[in-house]
């Protein structure tokens, strides 16, 4: 029986995994059988990562539109609760994005499922914050800022001491 050298195939699969491995450090990217198992590893890595990616994305867009949903009065779970009962399909990635850039348009579907739950509207969590980030300005003093002639519990300096003599 004759004997295989593999020629060919075997120097094609060799400079592959070399190719795949070119940057690595040191023997990893010069040697084949260093060259195998790092690329066999960072191949494992980046399988992993594309999952772990997916999951990092879909948090993010959580994270955004809960912070879009509490600036018009709801949280998280019932803003999603009240787009499915309204029968809105958009997904979390649209949402979010919405949430981000259209805050408008964000509120129109935050009241539409406000208004699919039947919940009346409410004013959102921090209302001296606009969906912008400035602080709006008051019209009316604050209960603190008025004068103190007014408050009755304020004394008056001379009248409330008592005299020794």
């Amino acid at each position: 029986m004759p004997r295989v050298t593999r020629g060919a195939k075997r120097r094609n699969r060799r400079k592959k995994i070399l190719a795949q491995a070119k940057g690595f450090f040191q023997t990893k990217s010069k040697l084949y059988r260093s060259a195998k198992e790092a690329v066999d590893r960072s191949q494992k890595f980046a399988y992993v990562g594309r999952k772990l990616k997916k999951r990092d994305f879909r948090s993010l867009w959580i994270i955004r539109i809960s912070a879009g949903s509490r600036q018009n009065g709801l949280s998280y779970s019932r803003l999603m609760h009240g787009l499915k009962v309204a029968g809105v399909e958009i997904n979390r990635k649209m949402l979010a994005e919405m949430a981000v850039r259209d805050p408008e348009a964000f509120r129109q579907v935050a009241e539409r499922a406000k208004n699919a739950m039947g919940e009346p509207p409410r004013a959102p969590a921090h209302p001296e914050i606009e969906p912008g980030g400035e602080a709006a300005a008051s019209a009316s003093p604050s209960e603190e800022q008025k004068p103190a002639e007014d408050n009755p519990t304020a004394k008056s300096g001379s009248a409330s001491t008592p005299s020794s003599d």
